[in-house]
């Protein structure tokens, strides 16, 4: 095999092999892909992120090398650079295509009925933010702010004490104080 592909190398350029695959030559089409496969493949994976959808990409994109060969032209750039273009544009539309019709599946299933009594779910979420907004208002001021900042605004502990220019113990003790009045409030342990 390793002298099959030095012979390949020396004798015939992969422009060349291109251009007979153009012309219908399926056994330069072989040495085309011998070389050339293994590479497209790990770029259809590595575009795809899976290598079953890479291989079904590689299979569409070499299919597509045997039918517009002729097409190619040497002037406008290597055999190689024709075929790894071709591979990556139909990786991509594989990419896209499959963002599309997830979005539309999202779109569908939102769009259906809900199949359980959604006015039963309304109630008990509003009975529940009511609870919350009277435990938060059982709070401190500085315990709430302290939570206020840390869990709603996405704070580190440091950058809460920072903004509150308090010690960072201090910001620890506040929003755990705080957590602990609100889960004795909403009937935790």
């Amino acid at each position: 095999m390793t002298n099959q592909r030095v012979a390949v190398d020396s004798a015939v350029s992969l422009d060349d092999l291109l251009v007979a695959v153009g012309g219908g030559d399926r056994d330069a089409f072989g040495a085309l892909f011998d070389e050339l496969g293994p590479r497209t493949l790990a770029l259809a994976h590595r575009v795809v992120g899976s290598r079953a959808r890479g291989e079904e990409v590689l299979q569409e994109a070499w299919l597509q090398v045997w039918r517009t060969a002729a097409a190619y032209d040497r002037d406008r750039g290597s055999a190689r650079a024709w075929i790894t273009t071709l591979v990556h544009r139909r990786a991509v539309d594989t990419v896209r295509h499959d963002v599309a019709e997830h979005r539309r599946d999202q779109r569908f299933e939102s769009a259906r009925e809900p199949d359980f009594d959604s006015v039963s779910d309304d109630v008990v979420a509003r009975d529940e933010h009511l609870r919350v907004r009277g435990c938060l208002n059982t709070l401190t001021d500085k315990q709430r702010e302290a939570i206020d900042r840390a869990y709603f605004g996405g704070l580190t502990y440091a950058e809460v004490a920072s903004v509150l220019a308090v010690n960072p113990a201090t910001v620890k003790t506040r929003i755990r104080d705080g957590l602990q009045r609100l889960r004795a409030c909403m009937g935790g342990k």
